[in-house]
């Protein structure tokens, strides 16, 4: 009976052993990190007297230190802005997507759980505690909503602790340190900056960071047991969540040097630009300078004389909003989900670096441009004010004729279904609906658009020429084969022949 009591309880101790069955320091941390948010939890609710004192006197002194200096405030606020939902929800998107392509749907699902507990678990506390934000002298940042816990640094923790402990297994050495150091330093600099800014008390950053490293701690646990269950190894911790998995997570594994005489290229891009700079500042002067008083000056602008006969109200909104599809942050925001998801499908870095060098140089081609041929706006009513820059080239239509360009040039050899095309068209129709709506607004000339088709064409044509994107290009499955090619089981080592029998080695006398 005494022996069959210790059996049950030894099988009953089984998973907390089998937690802390790597470090027992680390089950120690994960319990002391769950207390301590709950006694956390249990003060603020019951509004203690020195927590709170504490708490407002810390944000009071913030305050008065940081807001006399809007420097300051600019750069904490970018900070800031790593542990805010604008940021993680299409972080967290991304890296899921990357998974599902490389075919990890294991570490997709951890990661899109785990950063999901993340959404629920903000609100539900806020709402449950109900603490008001702190009150200062002169506020410099707002936070909508409750203040226990922080949603930032709860966020913050468990999205960049999770996304490390994906990278992890895709990293040997000193590189696992220093994704440890990144996502440790972005966590706290989170946590800080909301204190900084006097938008939550120090308690709710601590709150933040100890239920983030709790939910993290749980979740990885649940996936070291989905592992076992599935038959898997269960590697230490620093090896990451699925080592085996390094070879799909590297970004390019199978590719050769991108660039060839680098040095060389980079001379030959130099050329390039200054040639696309020449052409765009002898066009830009011709029509400044030497068509104003002719026929064809007289024809530029009055295209915009009678666009802005059609001007209502309906026409004045979707002109904007087409109008947005080329400006700064849309352009951004497209290179920054296209170069990711190529760079997954495709396992290569050359079309990356041709669409990331294409808008390096439009971006500093179309400013330096528009400050030497500095031409006046149309004149006619401008929608959108008063612009920085001049009128020519047009620095929206060249940034989305640039953009879609270059994505055609990158899918169209890599794709052999019909909606590649999808891409050849949005090529043509982007730029057209941009270029319509900036000179309906009354913000640029028909010829400001030939600038901005001539900047295409020419800084376009030069990357092509100077980096051949499309050389070795594969499809996806070829690219998968590459990988697979690389990093396949080692050859097999040939077998010893068996030994024979002792009776049949004998050699009759």
């Amino acid at each position: 009976m005494t022996d069959d009591k210790h059996v049950v309880e030894r099988a009953g101790w089984a998973p907390v052993r089998h937690f802390a069955g790597r470090s027992v320091a680390g089950l120690a941390a994960v319990v002391l990190a769950g207390l301590g948010f709950g006694l956390l939890l249990l003060l603020v609710r019951g509004n203690w007297g020195p927590l709170r004192e504490l708490d407002q006197s810390i944000a009071e002194s913030m305050n008065n230190l940081v807001a006399p200096h809007p420097a300051v405030v600019k750069v904490i606020t970018v900070i800031t802005s790593l542990g805010g939902r604008g940021v993680l929800i299409p972080l967290v998107t991304m890296v899921v997507l990357w998974l599902l392509i490389r075919r990890r749907p294991r570490l997709a699902i951890y990661l899109a759980v785990t950063g999901l507990g993340a959404m629920i678990l903000d609100p539900s506390l806020k709402a449950l505690v109900g603490r008001v934000r702190p009150v200062v002298a002169d506020p410099v940042a707002f936070g909508g909503g409750n203040s226990f816990p922080s949603g930032h640094t709860l966020g913050a923790t468990i999205v960049w602790g999770a996304l490390a402990l994906v990278l992890l297994s895709a990293t040997r050495g000193r590189w696992k340190g220093a994704i440890l150091t990144v996502a440790a330093v972005i966590i706290v600099a989170v946590g800080l900056t909301r204190v900084a800014l006097s938008v939550h008390f120090l308690s709710d950053v601590l709150a933040g960071w100890l239920l983030g490293l709790a939910w993290i701690s749980v979740t990885a646990y649940a996936f070291r047991v989905w592992r076992r269950e599935a038959g898997h190894t269960v590697p230490p911790v620093t090896d990451g969540l699925e080592p085996e998995a390094a070879a799909d997570l590297a970004p390019a594994p199978a590719e050769e040097k991108v660039l060839p005489h680098p040095w060389a290229k980079g001379a030959e891009i130099l050329v390039g630009w200054v040639f696309t700079f020449g052409v765009l500042y002898f066009v830009g002067y011709v029509f400044t300078n030497w068509t104003r008083d002719t026929a064809f000056g007289s024809w530029d602008e009055g295209v915009n004389r009678w666009l802005q006969t059609f001007r209502t109200e309906r026409l004045d909104h979707l002109s904007w909003l087409a109008s947005k599809a080329g400006d700064t942050h849309a352009i951004l925001m497209i290179c920054l989900v296209v170069c990711p998801l190529a760079l997954a499908l495709w396992r290569q870095w050359r079309p990356i670096v041709f669409i990331v060098l294409t808008m390096a140089g439009e971006l500093t081609l179309f400013l330096t441009s528009a400050a030497a041929v500095g031409r006046p706006r149309p004149p006619v009513e401008q929608l959108d004010g008063q612009m920085p820059t001049s009128s020519f080239p047009s620095g929206h239509i060249a940034a989305t004729m640039c953009v879609w360009v270059a994505i055609a040039v990158v899918v169209m050899p890599r794709v052999r279904q019909w909606w590649r095309y999808v891409f050849l068209a949005l090529a043509v129709l982007m730029p057209a609906m941009v270029a319509l709506s900036r000179m309906y607004r009354g913000m640029h000339h028909p010829t400001d658009v030939l600038g901005a088709t001539l900047l295409t064409a020419c800084w376009v044509g030069a990357l092509y020429l100077i980096l051949r994107p499309n050389e070795r290009a594969r499809t996806v499955s070829e690219a998968a084969q590459d990988v697979q090619e690389q990093h396949e089981l080692k050859p097999e080592q040939p077998q010893l022949e068996e030994p024979q029998p002792e009776q049949q080695r004998r050699v009759p006398a």
